[in-house]
């Protein structure tokens, strides 16, 4: 994992106040994981309020902030100068409701344990979490490694899941 330095500048405006995903991104000591803690709790909520379907409303939620997230960290990117500076998580909020999908929103493990995974695979970036990280440019080079982190995140929960049902 490579550490991203903090612009050491308060976000200006709206893109840049969703870029931090309003104020997580500014913990002084591991912002992405305080951007994916921060997800949590609005990612469970859509879970609960539309379950039986929630899954599908936090995939609508996901999808809709991805091209948000976009915007705000280019934009916040060229505020500051750098490119996918730490303070940046609006991206760990998307790979976070991504991870979530399959969580049943009753269960806390399964939230646990998505919020786990997602964080194993951010850090870990495998393949094709690391290639996105590398070769993808401005706003969509933020965003789209931590979505197939929260990808796979999501599927191996899929997969854990499903054995449990069958024991």
């Amino acid at each position: 994992m490579s550490a991203r330095p903090h612009s050491h500048r308060r976000p200006s405006g709206l893109s840049g106040w969703i870029a931090v995903w309003f104020g997580a991104g500014l913990a002084p000591a591991a912002p992405g994981t305080a951007g994916s803690l921060a997800a949590l709790p609005l990612g469970w909520l859509i879970l609960w309020a539309a379950a039986p379907q929630g899954w599908l409303w936090l995939g609508i939620a996901a999808l809709a902030l991805l091209p948000i997230g976009v915007w705000a960290a280019t934009r916040h990117d060229q505020a500051t100068g750098g490119h996918d500076a730490s303070e940046i998580v609006v991206d760990e909020v998307v790979g976070q409701w991504l991870a979530l999908l399959p969580a049943v929103w009753s269960v806390w493990w399964h939230i646990l344990l998505a919020f786990v995974l997602f964080r194993l695979f951010d850090i870990l970036k495998p393949w094709p979490v690391g290639w996105a990280d590398r070769q993808l440019p401005g706003g969509w080079g933020v965003m789209v490694d931590d979505v197939l982190a929260g990808l796979w995140a999501a599927a191996l929960l899929w997969i854990v899941l499903y054995a449990e049902s069958r024991i």
